[in-house]
């Protein structure tokens, strides 16, 4: 099929899905429970033996249960969503990301043989307003920026491949207001997914959001006014408070995240802290482990192991039908059995910094490839990236998923082999220097990850994307 008459192809799709999910949301009013099953059946005929008739009757029976935690939720986000914002979430995240993305995404894995990402994240700037203590990127000042070409080029790029999820960081990425609302509305079949630390969002901005629809955003807070602004500034809890009003009044989808350190941890996971942040309008957060990254960085605020034994079992309670608290929380380095172990290099996602170098994951900041000079192709097929796809899983335990944080051993070599150098903007760190600073915790780790991995159940995926002669987890 040629491109031109796939592209009409798709757009006759999305057009007769469109019309499917105004149909089901007209319906959300007055029937909601028929409005869900429709949804059921939809995703049912577009993706179809991607999940097994078990799977949806599963769904099925859980919109006919009144008692159901996560159907109170979703009438919870549908009561406080604009229905634009809504309706441009079903479309890019539902229809293109998830049902047509994912089986664009599996077949170039087949065909180029390397990972494809379900998502990319890329830096518009490298400025920031703020200075938070740990945080690399607050060093960097105003000194690199991606064009509004490179921008478009990494999204267009993307979506050739399938990926049509793009989150933005920084810097502050909202220093770049003006072409972040240009690339969402000329990528209009995208969604866009934006880091920020709330200080640049106000009601002209939040206008145009609702208008294009396909934004949401994550905003950085870490506990209560005084274990917040401890590392972000005074103020900045206050700025964070005031957009949480703002994207409510609007109806704008948003959610958190969240860096948890040994000082913070047990602030940032209270029911007092977490019903405060859903009644905000929050109903969903990123939490991200702390890492050692940079020369500056402090490594006693990695949470000890008794820490993180307590953010598996707390994260995992408050998405139980036990809690009564309707918030979905994700914690990327203890939930990686859900996603198969380390998700970066293009397994799941990569990252382009401000400069344009493409870096495994935002927390390893090395590279042997520029957007500038390659394409999104290319720079999934170099060297480094490759080292990824032939390496993963890093462990079999995927409570000890990171070839940095949990297995420094493994990184150090993966970069000299394959001639990666820093790409830190301010002061280059040696990749020696960086793991050094975790084979402590990895040490620490190690015993306590194994034994509560062996006191869990663990069911086979029936997809898994791994080098297909790699041992599988």
């Amino acid at each position: 099929m040629s491109e031109r008459t796939d592209n009409i192809s798709h757009g006759i799709q999305r057009k007769a899905v469109e019309v499917l999910v105004d149909a089901v949301l007209r319906h959300v009013d007055k029937d909601r429970e028929k409005a869900f099953l429709q949804a059921v059946d939809l995703a049912e005929e577009f993706y179809g033996k991607g999940f097994t008739k078990e799977d949806y009757d599963k769904v099925r029976a859980a919109i006919k249960d009144p008692n159901n935690k996560w159907m109170r939720y979703i009438n919870r986000v549908l009561d406080e969503t604009n229905p634009n914002v809504a309706k441009m979430a079903i479309m890019n995240l539902g229809y293109e990301a998830f049902f047509r993305g994912t089986k664009m995404i599996r077949k170039n894995r087949e065909i180029y043989n390397c990972n494809i990402p379900w998502l990319i994240l890329f830096d518009p700037t490298s400025a920031c307003n703020m200075h938070c203590a740990g945080c690399w990127a607050g060093t960097y000042g105003n000194k690199n920026n991606l064009s509004f070409e490179d921008m478009d080029r990494i999204i267009t790029e993307g979506k050739e491949l399938g990926v049509y999820i793009y989150m933005l960081t920084g810097g502050e990425p909202l220093v770049r207001k003006k072409d972040i609302l240009r690339l969402a509305e000329k990528h209009h079949d995208v969604e866009f997914s934006i880091y920020t630390n709330s200080t640049l969002i106000d009601d002209t901005f939040c206008q145009e959001v609702v208008r294009l629809g396909n934004i949401t955003f994550q905003l950085s807070i870490e506990g209560t006014p005084e274990t917040n602004d401890a590392r972000r500034g005074d103020g900045h809890y206050a700025a964070v408070m005031n957009a949480m009003d703002l994207l409510k009044k609007y109806g704008i989808i948003f959610g958190t995240s969240i860096c948890y350190t040994r000082a913070n941890v047990e602030a940032v996971t209270s029911d007092e802290f977490l019903k405060m942040i859903t009644e905000k309008g929050a109903r969903f957060g990123f939490y991200f482990h702390y890492m050692p990254v940079g020369n500056h960085a402090v490594p006693d605020l990695m949470p000890t192991v008794e820490q993180r034994k307590y953010m598996i079992e707390r994260i995992r309670y408050i998405r139980s039908s036990a809690s009564d608290i309707d918030f979905f929380p994700m914690d990327f380095q203890n939930d990686g059995e859900a996603v198969g172990g380390c998700i970066a290099g293009g397994r799941n996602y990569f990252h382009i910094n401000s400069a344009g170098d493409a870096e495994p994951c935002v927390f390893i900041h090395y590279s042997n490839a520029n957007i500038h000079d390659m394409s999104v192709l290319e720079i999934l097929k170099s060297p480094l990236f490759m080292a990824y796809h032939d390496g993963q899983p890093f462990n079999k335990n995927h409570l000890r998923p990171c070839p940095m944080l949990e297995n420094p051993e493994c990184l150090p070599k993966m970069v000299h082999e394959t001639g990666a150098h820093s790409t830190d903007l301010e002061s280059p760190e040696s990749v020696e220097h960086l793991c050094e600073k975790c084979k402590e915790y990895a040490g620490k780790w190690a015993p306590a990850a194994d034994e509560v991995w062996a006191d869990q159940v663990h069911k086979k995926k029936a997809y898994e994307n791994y080098k297909k002669d790699r041992v599988k987890a």
